[in-house]
């Protein structure tokens, strides 16, 4: 099998757990992109926040490809030109914030340049964001809301024992039409029905025809599972939870230990065939 792409997941995988690239993963991407094969981020971050990581790695070039928002985008790196987009509709976003009042749980809405927030009071979580992926925030109540926004996620944010009780009361039906992740003990991400990382990989993987079974996904939390799970090689990082080392064809080291550049190179570099990775 050889590997023409490979989908790494940021926060928990490609970054250390101070937010930082190691100079031995930088130099095995670089190796890796010299090598020909496609390197794509794949991260619940816009492009604003994700953008430097691009530059660090030299991914910001034309023929370069980067998946944001939980995979509700697909851009190209170097202008930010939307290939795939699955937004939220005015409808939608009315629902999911009603749902969250209905749950106990704040929530906020995010388009491609924005965070907005009805909560006047706003929530330390909203400001973790808005720090982590470079966007303002906007307080908005919900009939200020522009009905035209074109929305690519909400996400219900709470302190984690909160969050876990709002989850608890959500009906089954929220899970039919919305796809739902939890990304951090105080993040639960409501996205289009289309949108997640599994399809954005299956999206980009058509345009640039390229099969499932030389593609690589490395990740370490449950929105990484359905891109993981996809990829003909799915590579769990030490650090990884449970449900994502259990659909995995291989564990690596953690993001503390280069776990990447690990992966990389006994699979990618090495042509190595799933099956001597699979129990």
């Amino acid at each position: 099998m050889t590997i023409e792409l490979i989908a790494i997941d940021l926060d928990g995988t490609l970054l250390t757990p101070e937010r930082k690239i190691s100079a031995k993963v930088k130099e095995t991407i670089e190796m890796a992109k010299t090598k020909g094969i496609k390197i794509v981020l794949c991260t619940g971050r816009p492009l604003p926040g994700v953008f430097p990581i691009l530059e660090a790695l030299n991914l910001e070039e034309e023929g370069d490809y980067v998946i944001t928002y939980n995979g509700a985008l697909v851009q190209q790196s170097h202008n930010g030109k939307a290939i795939a987009h699955h937004t939220l509709s005015y409808d939608n976003f009315l629902e999911i914030e009603a749902m969250s009042r209905q749950v106990g749980s704040h929530c906020h809405t995010i388009d491609e340049t924005h965070i907005y927030t009805a909560n006047k009071d706003i929530s330390p979580y909203s400001v973790r964001e808005s720090s982590l992926v470079n966007m303002p925030i906007r307080y908005r109540t919900v009939e200020e809301m522009d009905p035209t926004l074109e929305i690519s996620k909400m996400m219900m944010i709470d302190e984690p024992d909160i969050l876990d009780a709002a989850i608890a009361k959500l009906p089954k039906s929220f899970y039919v039409e919305y796809t739902i992740l939890k990304s951090e003990p105080f993040y639960l991400e409501v996205l289009n029905k289309s949108a997640s990382k599994g399809q954005a990989l299956k999206d980009l993987a058509r345009i640039l025809d390229i099969p499932k079974e030389n593609i690589m996904a490395i990740g370490d939390n449950e929105n990484d599972i359905d891109m993981i799970q996809y990829a003909g090689m799915g590579v769990a990082m030490g650090n990884a939870v449970a449900s994502v080392k259990e659909v995995s064809d291989y564990i690596t080291d953690t993001n503390e230990y280069d776990g990447v550049a690990t992966a990389i190179e006994a699979i990618a570099f090495e042509n190595i065939s799933v099956d001597n990775f699979s129990d």
